[in-house]
């Protein structure tokens, strides 16, 4: 009851590092994402991509827009950003617990060749901090709405 009445993730460390408590993705399998997950986060960073660069002209043409397109683009962020960190974890915690780059040095059924990419992939997804470019911009993403509003409401 309480996961579903939290609105963001609680930061806490865990033996491996930085770890969220996470209250927006309760399936922990093994299993892609649904077909309009993948798609729409998809839409949504490419339409906050084009609402970011289009702030510039909007402070030109029509002024009045320039908030609701820069909220737009922050709170789109806010959310594909999480869904990112929310990805990347879930791959490296898949290569880690179920040690894949271990088994597939091991294996003797594949062409070397194929082991070395393998490896290479896997190593890539449990080494890379793409995770935490991923939080950086959901916490920043956060705060910057939070001073706006601070100014809005306390100025």
């Amino acid at each position: 009851m309480w996961k579903s009445l939290a609105l963001i993730p609680i930061p806490f460390r865990t033996g491996d590092g930085l770890g969220l408590y996470n209250v927006f993705m309760s399936d922990k399998s093994i299993t892609l994402s649904p077909r309009y997950k993948i798609y729409g986060a998809f839409v949504l960073g490419i339409s906050t991509a084009i609402a970011l660069r289009a702030i510039i002209v909007l402070e030109h043409v029509q002024p009045g827009w320039v908030r609701p397109a820069w909220y737009f683009a922050v709170l789109g962020n806010f959310l594909f950003f999480y869904y990112r960190y929310q990805i990347t974890e879930k791959r490296k915690k898949a290569v880690r617990d179920h040690r894949l780059i271990e088994k597939v040095e091991e294996m003797n059924s594949l062409l070397e060749g194929d082991r070395e990419v393998l490896v290479y992939l896997l190593n890539s997804i449990e080494k890379s901090p793409e995770h935490l470019n991923y939080l950086i911009i959901f916490i920043f993403s956060l705060v910057a709405i939070a001073i706006d509003l601070a100014f809005v409401f306390f100025s």
